[in-house]
């Protein structure tokens, strides 16, 4: 795939730089002016390169600033920006070209990884403004031990050459690099030119050829604008490793056949979770090298959760809101994100086939060994939370809930979450956010009731108090405007969620005030399996699903069985027909932000199908969707941490940063990212991937959060799916 507008680093340039220097003494043969730093060091330019001592315990990239004002831009120019730079010790530093002020709009952002010795470091970039004073700078703070950084040689000219971002996606045999079940589908794409079907073999992991085939062409992929063929080695079903697939002179990445990589996808998709906590020091004995203290405690510098006032004008109280998981690599947390987590984690729980997989102790988080399953431990701490996000009794609006607490302004990466500064604060009230507590509360009730009655009981009253609260306010809308410091979560249409939490209320109270609801209810006869698959804006499928599986005494319970089973033939028949046996496929070619979870989502409605019929084909529906997800794709790479020979690793968030800092992780094993989405929103993805095909629209850097975001609603699918799928891995 071509893209242009990308921003490309190397160790030597390649680009045809031929417009004037932009940049006044970028050799520092006499002096450094008119370069200035912050005032937390000292600048030194007597050895023929601007140095500096760059002093310890700092967190924040931009606390400590080399940089160099008034350098002018011209629309649709194309530069080269060049330097060479060290760091004592080895670094990781911020290279800026930016709006100077507020609010410090990027229109280059790289990361070089600095070394002792030095290399030279070449950028390119479209400008897309006329701006007479933009800003060069170094952020090359955030560091908790002193070291100094020197740079030298710096140019930035125009009339540069775009190098176009080529992603090595690898050979050409695309698979599941995890693994397929000794008796599930098994299937691969092949990406050629050849139009005519093709040879493959299976090759053991000693090279034996174990199997045989010849391809089916397929022709061009909409999604992906490659011609493909596909082949399907279902027949083989020893168990082993290192398995590899070879066609058209490709030899795919290897594999293996089993079926205990399930299991552990279940653990470590849950265990993401304890990671992701607010409120609470993360024991490194639990999790080792992702200990870190408490955020967000009202420990300085935090200035919350535990008194967190609203927003201007929004009321006149405060609220105890800490704890909870942080929704994605940012340090907020959203009612309407929690909400759809908590359903499918507890929904996880209560489909399971096989609980003892869930039992106590298997997640190792605080409270193992508390006789209660763990899975249902860690949904609790996100729930207490979105309980204390209940309006207090006796106040404007009591019993609706707040829609988000976070940051103020929005804070840069890396910072973990104890070292945030800033003003905490309550959003106003929903109708959506109040419908997912009165629904997620709903559901708590009934399975927390063998464990913890009180627990269950205090949800019960919650749900109904938010479901009250909601009746009288059906029409508050979060304001899509509201997005300094965090996400909106807008909704404009909430009967979906009216429908959702009316159902989570009948199946566990039976009362026949929450039945005629749902029975009135327009969602409740409609086609709701939307083509782009159900999420927090779309939860009307929350309902269905669960009026489908728990028990319930609807009159038409028949009839909503069946409707599911009709979503997942839907779904089935889009699998199908998409050469890479994807069960979405936008009618518009345009995909997601968050499209992982999209599939994955589609994928529970197939598996609930096979829950309700036991159909062989929905299973195998569901395991030839999760192939798309651990490497069969255009790219041909896992979107699941630490699963698969390629696999993202460094996806957007504050405290998984290693690609900005060496001493923090990457995201736990198990992280899905929210992969390929064509609105490309982040700066990064519009400068290397414009005009990306669907599958395309993806690149594994911290810095793009349109597309390689990770958040608990986008493992919730994952942990479900897993678990499914281990609960039936001998089909």
């Amino acid at each position: 795939m071509l893209a242009t507008g990308g921003v490309t680093g190397a160790t030597a340039s390649s680009a045809s730089a031929e417009g004037p220097e932009q940049i006044v003494n970028g050799t520092f043969d006499n002096g450094h002016a008119p370069w200035w730093g912050t005032a937390n060091i000292a600048l030194d330019s007597s050895g023929g390169q601007l140095c500096a001592d760059v002093p310890g315990g700092t967190v924040n990239p931009w606390d400590v600033i080399i940089g160099q004002d008034n350098v002018p831009l011209v629309s649709g120019e194309t530069y080269a920006y060049t330097f060479f730079a060290t760091a004592t010790p080895a670094k990781v530093a911020k290279a800026l070209i930016q709006l100077p002020v507020d609010p410090w709009t990027q229109y280059l952002s790289a990361n070089p990884e600095l070394s002792v010795s030095g290399n030279q470091y070449t950028y390119t970039f479209t400008s897309p403004v006329d701006l007479p004073n933009a800003q060069v700078a170094f952020q090359i703070g955030g560091s908790a031990d002193p070291w100094r950084f020197c740079v030298d040689n710096i140019s930035l000219t125009g009339g540069a050459v775009q190098e176009p971002y080529e992603p090595d996606t690898g050979p050409r045999v695309r698979v599941n690099q995890v693994g397929y079940l000794p008796k599930g589908p098994k299937n691969a794409t092949l990406v050629t030119d050849a139009t005519a079907a093709l040879p493959w073999q299976l090759k053991s992991a000693s090279g034996k050829v174990v199997a045989s085939g010849r391809t089916t062409p397929r022709g061009v992929d909409a999604s992906s604008g490659q011609n493909v063929h596909s082949l399907d080695f279902s027949r083989y079903t020893r168990a082993g490793t290192g398995y590899t697939i070879v066609a058209d002179g490709e030899t795919s990445h290897p594999f293996d056949i089993g079926a205990g990589f399930w299991e552990k996808l279940r653990t470590d998709a849950l265990k993401f979770y304890y990671t992701q906590r607010s409120g609470i020091e993360i024991l490194d004995s639990l999790r080792p090298g992702y200990g870190r203290p408490a955020g967000h405690v009202g420990v300085a510098p935090n200035q919350g959760d535990t008194n967190v006032p609203c927003q201007p004008g929004v009321c006149d109280y405060t609220l105890d809101v800490s704890g909870g998981w942080y929704d994605a690599g940012d340090h907020g947390k959203y009612v309407v994100n929690g909400g759809i987590s908590v359903w499918q984690l507890l929904g996880e729980y209560e489909r399971s086939r096989e609980p003892w997989t869930l039992r106590d102790g298997t997640l190792g988080i605080p409270e193992s060994r508390n006789r209660v399953p763990d899975i249902l431990d860690e949904a609790r701490w996100e729930q207490e939370f979105l309980l204390s996000m209940q309006v207090p009794a006796g106040e404007p609006l009591a019993g609706m809930a707040h829609h988000k607490i976070h940051d103020q302004t929005w804070t840069g990466l890396p910072l973990l979450p104890h070292l945030d500064d800033r003003l905490r604060e309550l959003h106003p009230p929903s109708t959506a956010a109040t419908l997912n507590l009165a629904a997620t509360a709903a559901q708590a009730a009934r399975v927390y009731w063998p464990y913890d009655r009180a627990f269950a009981l205090r949800n019960l009253a919650a749900a109904k108090t938010a479901w009250a609260a909601a009746k009288a306010h059906p029409d508050l809308i979060a304001d899509p405007a509201d997005g300094n410091g965090g996400g909106t979560y807008s909704d404009p249409d909430v009967s979906d969620e009216f429908y959702w939490a009316a159902a989570e209320l009948y199946i566990t109270t039976g009362a026949r005030e929450f039945k005629d609801f749902v029975l009135a209810s327009p969602h409740h006869t409609a086609d709701v399996w939307r083509e782009r698959g159900f999420d927090w804006g779309n939860t009307a499928q929350l309902g269905r699903l669960d009026l489908a599986t728990r028990p319930n005494h609807l009159p038409d319970r028949h009839r909503v069985r069946a409707s599911v089973v009709q979503g997942a033939e839907k779904y089935l028949a889009t699998q199908k027909a998409h050469p890479y046996g994807i069960p979405y496929a936008p009618s518009d070619n345009v995909y997601d932000w968050g499209s992982n979870n999209l599939v994955i989502n589609n994928l529970a409605v197939i598996a609930t199908a096979y829950d309700l019929t036991g159909k062989e084909r929905y299973l195998d529906g569901v395991l030839q969707g999760m192939d798309y997800i651990l490497g069969r794709n255009a790219l041909n790479q896992s979107y699941v941490t630490g699963y698969g020979e390629v696999a993202s690793k460094n996806q957007h968030s504050r405290w998984y940063a290693r690609q900005l800092n060496p001493d923090l992780p990457n995201p736990p094993v198990g992280t899905l990212s929210g992969g390929p989405n064509s609105s490309i929103q982040d700066p990064v993805a519009q400068q290397k991937l414009q005009g990306c095909a669907p599958q395309f629209c993806y690149i594994d850097d911290i810095e793009s959060w349109s597309t390689n975001e990770l958040t608990i609603n986008w493992n919730s699918p994952l942990a479900w799916i897993s678990a499914f799928i281990a609960d039936n891995d001998e089909g």
